[in-house]
């Protein structure tokens, strides 16, 4: 059995490559000393802290992984945020999280102090000074905190949760639960320095002999792709640079591969990757990318003709296309490289999953059936205070405990994967997951709309966009609708286009036929 927390990982790092770089943000380097050492300075601003959980409501950037440390340290489960949350949804994560602590950039001061009173559980607020407002007096500045003198080390464990909050099927997020000894191990599998399954802290400071590789997650660190590959990357000894642009820029990206010269890049399918590839077509001379080695991608589409497109630019490149979730990590894997391209959405699947119908039968090779893919071993412990929607997902199937997060599939005769993609109607808009059922709704409180639908059209990066279709009692505004849907829910679940029809033709039980309204969209 293995015992493995990332707090204690973390810190033996520290210990054996002290003068290592750590985290890098622009002109930024940070030492693993220094970063340890601030983790550490946080952990003790919040020593008084014993329950509930740390949220980061913050950009990419060193606090983000600094007050993740610092929350390992005192055995408390961080809590992702997204920040383009409005009011209303970070109300509900925060209190459906039980959040004690919430690390804010300056930015989000005015919508922090906003929803302060509905949070009363959250206790301490600490404040990362971006220069955009002050710190207001009800938070601690954190610059203040890691800079504390750290006290007794508490006891962890390997039971230790980490929290990592995704949408669910009404788009309320839901926490999923990670053991910290199981999520680190697998992690580690893939990790560029992997240790024995069932080793420990001895194995740590026997083979990190050198400082690990830098990485970059251009994908947010409040998102799991972002975050867990910077985790396996930490763990490695090696280094997470993060960029300092709050909107994806490509030019920073290429920039800083070509400065630090960075060998893996986590990314989200396209909406990365075709931006990066027009950049190195327009200009094949401008950047040395030669450093990259790894390229990996979660959570969208990424077409075979983009990666070819980057192979052709950096021939050495690794590409490693993932299939997993919040709920599951590497079901299945596509890889790519110069030598052997692979399909858009086919897969090779890992040897802990399987493809079953419905009742629980598996999919059978070759025919043509549907199913939803599982996987056994390491999974989650389930949603944090949700027991029937766990029951849900978490299943038990001969004996054996599946998790099954809602990817359908089909399984080719020779036994790869073609993804059809993750339930009913969720809409995947650049690595995010859109209800339509929550922006329904929200479409629903602008005055003049009678009903409404949602679906997702392709679109050329992104994956897909939202297009609303609304029955309204008279002519509707477009961009008024928009601008209304922005104000209740974060800007990337607002629709694109709004369609306006006589009626949304809804069946005597209610339901509306998706399939026959998305050709009206793309029509």
């Amino acid at each position: 059995m293995s015992a493995w927390n990332f707090a204690d990982v973390w810190e033996a790092v520290a210990e054996v490559l002290p003068d290592a770089p750590a985290l890098v943000h622009g002109g930024l380097h940070r030492s693993w000393r220094d970063f340890e050492a601030r983790a550490a300075g946080v952990a003790a601003a919040l020593d008084n802290v014993t329950d509930g959980t740390v949220a980061q409501y913050l950009y990419s950037g060193p606090e983000y992984l600094e007050s993740v440390f610092a929350a390992f340290k005192l055995g408390l489960p961080p809590v992702n945020t997204n920040y383009r949350y409005a009011p209303d949804e970070l109300v509900y994560l925060w209190d459906n999280a039980d959040c004690a602590v919430v690390v804010f950039h300056g930015e989000f001061t005015e919508r922090a102090a906003a929803v302060r009173d509905r949070v009363p559980r959250v206790r301490h607020w600490l404040h990362v000074d971006d220069g955009t407002h002050p710190c207001p007096a009800w938070a601690l500045p954190y610059e203040e905190a890691a800079a504390a003198v750290p006290g007794p080390a508490r006891t962890r464990s390997p039971d230790d949760l980490y929290l990592v909050y995704t949408g669910g099927t009404t788009g309320l997020p839901k926490g999923v639960m990670w053991r910290q000894d199981d999520l680190f191990a697998l992690l580690n599998a893939t990790a560029p320095v992997r240790y024995p399954e069932d080793g420990g802290l001895d194995d740590v400071r026997r083979m990190l002999v050198k400082p690990g590789p830098p990485h970059i997650p251009a994908a947010p660190l409040m998102h799991g792709t972002g975050s867990f590959t910077s985790f396996a990357v930490l763990g490695a000894g090696g280094s997470v640079v993060t960029l300092t642009g709050r909107h994806f820029n490509v030019v920073e990206l290429l920039d800083t591969i070509q400065r630090e010269r960075v060998r893996s890049l986590a990314i989200v399918g396209d909406a990365f990757a075709k931006p990066v590839l027009a950049a190195l077509d327009a200009e094949p001379g401008r950047w040395d990318v030669s450093s990259l080695r790894v390229l990996t991608s979660s959570g969208v589409m990424f077409s075979a003709a983009v990666k070819d497109g980057l192979l052709r630019h950096m021939p050495r490149l690794i590409i490693a296309d993932t299939l997993g979730s919040s709920e599951a990590l590497g079901m299945a894997t596509s890889v790519s490289t110069a030598d052997a391209s692979a399909k858009t959405a086919v897969f090779t699947v890992g040897p802990s999953t399987r493809v079953i119908t419905e009742d629980g039968r598996d999919v059978v090779p070759g025919s043509g059936e549907v199913g939803l893919m599982a996987q056994r071993g390491r999974v989650p412990l389930g949603y944090y205070k949700d027991e029937a929607k766990s029951a849900g997902t978490f299943r038990v199937l001969d004996g054996v405990r599946w998790s099954v997060p809602g990817d359908w599939a089909t399984v080719e005769a020779d036994g790869t994967l073609r993804l059809l993609g993750r339930g009913s109607q969720c809409i995947n808009t650049g690595g995010e997951k859109v209800y339509p059922e929550e922006v329904e709704e929200a479409l629903k409180t602008y005055p003049a709309i009678l009903d409404a639908a949602c679906v997702g059209v392709p679109d050329d990066r992104f994956g897909e966009v939202v297009v609303a279709l609304v029955q309204a009692s008279g002519p509707v505004d477009e961009a008024a609708v928009i601008a209304h849907v922005k104000g209740v829910l974060a800007g990337y679940k607002a629709p694109r286009r709004v369609v306006q029809l006589p009626t949304l033709g809804r069946a005597p039980n209610g339901k509306v036929d998706y399939a026959a309204l998305r050709a009206q969209a793309l029509g």
